[in-house]
């Protein structure tokens, strides 16, 4: 047989193209329309609905960035049209075909119920099926003008991710507003060539089924009239129908289908423009759920559902109906999906208790796993904070854009820092956005890594990132791909449904232990530091207010725990820990925006907090300890002058100075407080940190290096820092001032200051103060860098075979060798408030208050002595999405604690993140709960949720071992259980009389008590 094949693949295409799909719409009549641009904000639909529009023509330019323009539209069905199916299409003059970043609509009745959104790949919304003819259409239609931040790939910065540098110039043209007759035998023609002609050309050449297949769509094109589409495509399809009815072998891999709509809470837009996301998407497919009964959608992130809730009455009542009827599955049970490495634990522990309590409340629900497909890593503390709260899996997906190294699973189990095993998948299809495509379904069976053990995966479909969802269209492809020879199955089905069918299947699947690092996007632990530092601050500030509050309310007379403004506020940080604002990949204008929201977060946290110590009673001032260490250390007062306090954990104490050990002196520029001496150096340096009690230099080289880097990534420039960023730098070495800023006897600080690039300058204070080794470097920038990063580099002398780092109730320990390329990827790194390194007998750790990227190196010196450097990751800027991403000012510390333990680096982390509180109270009573016992810290002390009363304490293992301990209460107990995250009780713990609960806890281990007060009822 001679080889036609290009003759008929290109007589198939141009067919397709240029006969069928115009014809998909038999008749059309144009919509009357008007226009009204909404001034600023977008405005309510009674406001729009009272407004006097103009008539506005096809073709006509509309919408400035970030605008709202309404559009009337009106028509009525012609009488001919009865017994068709009768649609509105419309086109606003749509960009490609992404349904996110771009002119978007949504379609109102004339009382105010929204319909249907149209986007590029979704224009239509339904009328009649079948029309009688003579309607009277009358739509109130509001369309976004949204930018494409996303145009020419990012090549360039753009002024447009901010409202405030947008312009007004009109975006878009308006094509099409017409009614028109939806052709359903051409529409079912398109969907089968597609679905045909894809699985063609992604089957082997070799393969006679796709040799059949292309002499049947040959054969069809014969029976395709060129004058008649309409009138020929019965008998088209009916030559396509034998391929298409041909069923999958037996041994088909299976892949289950779920529709879904990532909708990236902020990113390429601001929160406010997601709230109109929502409610596009959720009306869409609600829409698409009344026509299709096998249709399954799954959503997660209940903030979402909270704005539609609150704004979008009519499609949450329709969400409320799908979910009922089982179309709609809530999954995720988080708040948001947050990213996976930068929330501190209790943040994630909150993410997981306000989504899954959502759920439960207003749908009945639990969900059953994590749904977290798009995040830029994965801590492994997740297993154990899953499992906690009462999740039995876990899906994502990012792994598969790894630069490097290929994951080596798709069905795994995924074993945490604590040794809790979650049931893993990762979709083989590698998106989270599938439409089922030919490519699509070919890469899942050819990717698929658990060939020989499993049969099936899981697929997401629908368009996302930017809302969309899935379409009719990719409903119309599943169905003919449920049973197709040539091509994997495809069933549409609650992912809790694959899952347990994949765990069924496969029970022994492969672990994989410790973090799912992503070797990508690195630079998202640095990018926007400000956000950061926000987000770090607000965590420690909710948990101050929490532990205060709950002393009030415990022993002061009147004193009313704040449950709402707590629970606001936690779900506002909640908000901002989305995987595009807390990693600092998303638009100027979000990130402006949530700089504001955390200074208006610091704000009213702070005074719940000094409402709950003023509740206790004025009578000079106090010490408050929010820390669960007890501490010893320097505390200013109002005035500023230094005093030495001792302040139980979790406690306060009267401001009364106790003598320190040993007093600070300073020399020249050496620092020496009895534990440590510390020597600046001409250029700024640490020339010199010496451990007294050990008798020993910490520094191999100078320490406290600022270095300089350039830092243009290949690509996803505020996302990416590229290993070739190490190979151009300078280090900042000229120090314009040293000036001695204290002299003791309780603090030595020494100033320096440098200008360096762009007219950038940096303040750094080196501080050391009496009865601690800690070495404080309190830095100020005033940052006008382009595309650079700033690192701070510590050369210890120490061999170290690995580094620690604090994660989320733990730590996970990374090799400071690069022996495979798993190890070289991990060039840069996350961790929370410090990173510890060690040999036998001595370590040292590097503190922050606000920084999360960071590496650690090892080299071997000439004198065969090893030097391990850790380099803190301070700031960089990028330039794309945000042009203006970390410019400006910047202050935060971090610390060198030498001589220092994992328990050390605990104990300052929490330090330094929580400082002492001074205020006026009178004799305090004494903590809520203390700790006796090594290891055993107290993460969060609150009362309970459903305001029982009853006292609620989440700690944990910290050091990575076993550990026993005893928590005393300040209050007498009638009883204490052990509970999941949701605060409900798991089993009776073991009460050691009246104030005392005795606990055992395995290496990292994460309990949380709920202890029920005597005489409370």
């Amino acid at each position: 047989m001679h080889d036609e094949r290009r003759r008929i693949e290109e007589r198939v295409d141009r067919a397709h193209n240029q006969r069928i799909k115009p014809a998909i719409y038999a008749a059309t009549v144009p919509f009357e329309v008007e226009a009204w641009q909404a001034p600023g904000e977008p405005v309510t639909f009674e406001e729009a609905a009272a407004a006097r529009y103009t008539p506005f023509a096809m073709d006509t330019p509309w919408g400035p960035p970030w605008g709202t323009t309404w559009f009337r539209m009106r028509g009525q069905v012609p009488a001919e049209w009865a017994g068709k199916r009768v649609e509105a299409v419309i086109d606003l003059g749509f960009v490609g075909d992404w349904p996110g970043n771009q002119a978007e609509a949504l379609v109102h009745l004339p009382d105010g119920r929204p319909l249907k959104a149209v986007n590029p790949l979704n224009q239509y919304v339904p009328i009649a099926n079948p029309a009688t003819g003579g309607e009277q259409i009358d739509y109130l239609v509001e369309a976004a003008s949204n930018p494409d931040i996303l145009a020419n790939d990012f090549a360039a910065p753009t002024p447009l991710g901010d409202v405030l540098t947008a312009g007004d110039r009109p975006l878009y043209t308006f094509r099409r507003a017409d009614l028109a007759v939806l052709d359903e035998e051409v529409w079912h023609l398109d969907l089968d060539l597609q679905v045909l002609r894809e699985l063609m050309v992604h089957l082997g050449e070799h393969e006679p089924r796709r040799h059949e297949i292309l002499h049947a769509l040959d054969r069809a094109m014969d029976a395709l009239d060129l004058d008649d589409i309409s009138g020929s495509a019965p008998a088209v399809r009916e030559v396509l129908a034998p391929v298409l009815a041909r069923p999958a072998h037996a041994s088909a891999h299976t892949i289950s289908g779920v529709g879904h709509a990532h909708i990236d809470s902020a990113w390429l837009w601001p929160i406010r423009e997601t709230k109109r996301k929502t409610s596009r998407t959720f009306s869409n497919v609600t829409s698409l759920a009344d026509e299709y009964d096998d249709f399954i959608f799954a959503c997660s992130q209940a903030q979402q559902y909270e704005w539609v809730r609150d704004h979008y009455p009519h499609v949450w009542a329709r969400i409320q109906e799908s979910v009922k009827k089982g179309q709609w599955a809530p999954v995720g049970g988080m708040w948001v999906e947050a990213d996976g490495n930068l929330p501190g634990g209790e943040a994630i522990a909150r993410q997981l208790i306000h989504g899954k309590r959502f759920f439960i409340e207003h749908f009945g629900i639990e969900t059953k796993g994590v749904w977290l497909p798009d995040s830029f890593g994965y801590t492994a503390a997740y297993p154990q904070l899953a499992k906690l709260a009462g999740n039995e899996w876990f899906l994502t997906q990012k792994i598969s854009w790894n630069q490097t190294n290929k994951f080596p699973h798709h069905t795994f189990w995924w074993e945490g820092i604590d040794g809790t095993r979650i049931f893993t998948h990762f979709p083989p299809v590698d998106t989270y956005n599938a439409r089922f495509s030919g490519e699509e379904m070919d890469r899942a069976v050819r990717n698929y890594a658990e060939k020989g053990a499993g049969t099936r995966s899981l697929a997401p479909f629908g368009w996302g990132d930017g809302g969309g969802g899935p379409t009719r269209e990719i409903m119309e492809r599943a169905r003919r791909l449920a049973d197709l020879e040539g091509s994997p199955k495809v069933v549409v089905e609650h992912p809790d449904d694959f899952f347990a069918k994949a765990r069924e299947e496969y029970p022994d699947a492969p672990v994989w232990n410790g973090e799912l690092y992503l070797e990508l996007h690195r630079a998202t632990y640095t990018s926007q530091a400000r956000t950061k530092q926000g987000n770090r601050r607000s965590e420690h500030r909710l948990r101050e207010a929490e532990l205060w509050a709950t002393t009030a309310a415990l022993h002061a007379p009147g004193y009313a725990y704040p449950y709402e403004k707590l629970d606001r506020l936690w779900k506002t940080v909640l908000l901002h820990q989305f995987h595009d604002i807390l990693p600092g990949s998303s638009i100027a204008w979000v990130h402006r925006e949530a700089e504001a929201e955390y200074a208006r977060v610091a704000a009213e946290l702070e005074e719940l907090t000094a409402e709950a110590t003023a509740a206790l009673g004025a009578g000079g001032p106090r010490v408050f300890n929010t820390s669960p260490f007890d501490r010893a250390e320097v505390v200013r007062t109002a005035e500023g002058a230094p005093v030495y306090v001792e302040v139980p954990a979790s406690g306060s104490a009267p401001l009364t100075h106790t003598e320190p050990a040993q007093p600070v002196t300073v020399t020249g520029r050496v620092l020496d407080n009895g534990l440590v001496r510390v020597q600046v150096a001409d250029d700024g340096t640490l020339s010199s940190v010496y451990d007294l009690r050990a008798n020993r230099e910490v520094l191999a080289d100078q320490g406290n290096l600022l270095r300089l880097h350039t830092d243009l990534p290949n690509y996803w420039d505020a996302w990416d820092i590229d290993k070739h960023y190490k190979n151009r730098y300078t280090d900042l070495l000229d120090a314009e001032s040293l000036t001695v800023v204290e002299e003791g006897p309780l603090v030595g600080a020494i100033r320096v200051t440098r200008s360096f690039g762009k007219g950038s300058t940096i303040t750094q204070t080196i501080t050391v103060r009496a009865g601690s080794p800690r070495i404080d470097i309190e830095t100020d920038i005033d940052w006008h860098e382009t595309e650079k990063i700033l690192k701070a580099a510590f050369p210890v002398d120490i061999r170290a075979p690995h580094s620690s780092a604090e994660i989320q109730f733990g730590h996970i320990q990374r090799p400071t060798h690069t022996n495979t390329s798993w190890e070289a990827a991990r060039f840069e790194v996350a961790g929370h408030r410090w990173v510890h390194i060690g040999e036998p007998g001595y370590g040292v750790a590097v503190i922050n208050d606000s920084t999360y990227g960071h590496d650690v190196s090892r080299t071997v010196r000439e004198d065969g002595g090893t030097t391990t450097t850790v380099r803190l990751s301070l700031v960089r800027a990028p330039r794309i999405p945000d042009p203006e991403a970390d410019q400006g000012r910047h202050r935060f510390t971090y610390a060198l604690l030498p001589g220092a333990r994992i328990e050390d680096a605990v104990a300052e982390g929490y330090a330094l993140n929580l400082p002492l509180r001074v205020a006026d109270a009178q004799g305090a009573p004494g903590p809520v709960v203390s700790m006796d016992g090594e290891g055993v810290t107290v993460e969060a002390v609150k009362l309970a949720d459903d305001e029982s009363g009853d006292v609620v304490v989440r700690l944990y293992e910290s050091r990575g071992g076993r550990a026993t301990g005893t928590l005393r209460t300040g209050f007498p107990l009638a009883g204490a259980h052990v509970t999941d995250l949701l605060e409900r009780p798991l089993e009776p713990a073991a009460v050691d009389g009246d104030q005392a609960v005795s606990v055992v806890l395995r290496p990292f281990q994460v309990l949380t008590l709920r202890l029920k007060r005597a005489g409370v009822s």
